[in-house]
């Protein structure tokens, strides 16, 4: 996990990469494969996607359905 410090700039972190992700999910929940399709980059490989998803959903922002379809989970709602 890149954790921002005076090393790696926040926009090389991964909490950069969660208003990305979060705004996709927001529209519509999709499987994993097509979200990482939609944020995949230059210097944003699967691992980094996985760290993502992991932070996501220990934070309780997003849930996995059984049929394995990702789905935003709104924080005022809980």
């Amino acid at each position: 996990m890149r954790l921002p410090s005076r090393v790696t700039p926040y926009r090389n972190s991964t909490f950069a990469e969660f208003p990305k992700v979060l705004s996709l999910l927001k529209e519509r929940d999709m499987y994993p494969q097509e979200l990482y399709r939609q944020v995949k980059g230059k210097n944003f490989e699967v691992a980094d996607f996985i760290e993502v998803m992991d932070c996501l959903y220990l934070l309780g922002r997003v849930e996995l359905s059984k049929g394995g379809v990702l789905r935003y989970v709104d924080g005022s709602q809980l």
